[in-house]
């Protein structure tokens, strides 16, 4: 390149970054919802310089308790890691977190078997409150004074056109319209820009909304009198029973968090026939005896809280004529299976960054390269989640799926840095995609499967000779689905 032409290319680079330097200090940019991704993606904006105002329409969950039934702890891992060393609260986050080493699986009897998430000792997930973290990446978005966060305020659309959204105050039920350079959706799977998009006319809005036949409700090991814990504080306790399960994450005040998943009508008991706390202890002493031991609060816990829905939402395009955005659960809301919601939604943010780190043009560019290159993920994740319901409520109990998981908790003992199961790929490999994590998963998966069955391998041969058939097995069926355009 010539000294001439190089010099015009710098003039170039230097004018496009004041340019976006400009467009910062001056953009004004709406986020509609100040949950987990809301209020991280206005930290970060934050970080960045935008003027960013943000209304979410529950209370301020600092001064008031308003989790009502939905979790109040969930599994934070690696993929959510990075987002907060990304605005630099690592440390404040882990402050929450209580590690979780591995599924502790409960059978009938009351016996327990500790299965590790990974061979590797430092890999883990964490149990973290959900309103704790909520409430810190608040406090941390409102630090700057070009953020702020109004509470009691609904969404009930958006004009995508004039970039407008219309609010109603749950006090005074006023209505008034923000107007914005750009608005962002962070308001979860019941998204008020989402359901803009969908009842628009104006463009191509591809939806679908996907229930499963389970439900779920929220239950509570209580601490002991001395704030201890009732059962052992590091696992995700898992009570598998084929067509449902219960489980529990631990909290810091020594309580758990319990979840039952049960189909609302199918089955000898369901949500539609645990009508009286007789058949609803009946049910507990039958399936969950150790469980019930331990939360003589059950009767009242289950009649109090509500029973909800398990969904996926599935949707295109996340943007719209460069002004508006979904993100997170409004874009692609999943069940709980593979503890990555909040995850998601965090890398959602991290991957944002990166494509506002590319300074292009104008939003419409920004929105596009980001939904291009995130939305084969989230879709895939999805996936996975529905995968491991299944996997969690029936294969973790079965015994060639238990030989598996021991050939692959072996395999990343031995072979730390050549081999990961699908989970470790999914929840610990955070510098890969999901889609790319679920391919080479799956193939893994049925290749131990196939040769378990077979009896080509078992859990007592050599492991270098496992890695080997492992591997060569793996990319055959990878490049069978290659051949077949699945990927």
């Amino acid at each position: 390149m010539s000294p001439r032409a190089q010099s015009r290319g710098q003039i170039r680079s230097r004018l496009r970054s004041t340019r976006q330097n400009t467009m910062k200090k001056q953009e004004n940019i709406l986020i509609i919802g100040a949950g987990l991704c809301g209020s991280l993606l206005a930290l970060r904006l934050g970080q960045r310089g935008y003027n960013v105002t943000v209304y979410e329409m529950r209370p301020d969950l600092r001064t008031t308790d308003i989790s009502a039934g939905r979790s109040i702890n969930l599994a934070f891992s690696d993929r959510g890691n990075k987002a907060m060393k990304l605005v630099g609260i690592e440390d404040k986050v882990k402050a929450l977190c209580i590690p979780m080493n591995g599924r502790m699986i409960h059978d009938k009897e009351g016996n327990t078997f500790l299965s590790n998430y990974s061979g590797r000792d430092y890999e883990y997930i964490n149990s973290i409150s959900r309103g704790e973290l909520n409430g810190l990446l608040l406090t941390e978005a409102e630090k700057h004074d070009n953020v702020t966060i109004h509470f009691n305020k609904k969404c009930n659309s958006v004009d995508f056109e004039k970039t407008t959204a219309l609010f109603q105050d749950y006090n005074s039920k006023e209505e008034f319209i923000e107007d914005a350079d750009c608005i962002i959706a962070a308001d979860g799977a019941g998204s008020a820009l989402r359901k803009s998009y969908y009842l628009s006319h104006k463009f191509l809005f591809s939806f679908s909304q996907e229930y499963l036949s389970h439900g779920y409700k929220e239950l509570t090991f209580l601490p002991k009198e001395d704030g201890g814990y009732k059962t052992y504080k590091n696992a995700l306790h898992i009570w598998p029973r084929s067509s449902f399960m219960l489980i529990a994450l631990p909290n810091l005040d020594g309580s758990f968090t319990v979840t039952l998943f049960l189909s609302y009508n199918e089955g000898e008991y369901n949500f539609n026939n645990l009508t009286t706390p007789e058949i609803v202890t009946e049910f507990f002493q039958k399936e969950f005896p150790d469980a019930l031991e331990i939360m003589p609060n059950l009767v009242d816990d289950f009649f109090e809280n509500p029973t909800a829905a398990l969904g996926t939402v599935k949707c295109s395009p996340w943007h719209y004529k460069g002004n508006t955005l979904l993100m997170g659960d409004s874009a692609h809301a999943i069940v709980p299976f593979y503890g990555q919601g909040m995850n998601a939604s965090f890398e959602d943010v991290v991957e944002f960054d990166k494509v506002l780190d590319q300074n292009l043009d104008n939003w419409e560019a920004t929105f596009e390269a980001y939904e291009k290159n995130r939305k084969k993920d989230t879709d895939a994740i999805a996936d996975l989640a529905i995968d491991n319901f299944h996997e969690m409520k029936g294969h973790v109990a079965n015994p060639i799926f238990q030989e598996k998981r021991k050939i692959e908790m072996a395999l990343e003992k031995e072979f730390p840095n050549q081999y990961s199961s699908k989970y470790s790929l999914v929840t610990f490999n955070e510098n890969i995609g999901y889609r790319e994590a679920m391919l080479k998963g799956r193939a893994q998966d049925k290749a131990i499967l196939n040769m378990l069955t077979d009896n080509i391998m078992s859990s007592d041969d050599d492991l270098k000779d496992i890695l080997d058939k492992v591997n060569v097995e793996t990319e055959a069926i990878l490049e069978d689905d290659r051949i077949a355009g699945l990927h």
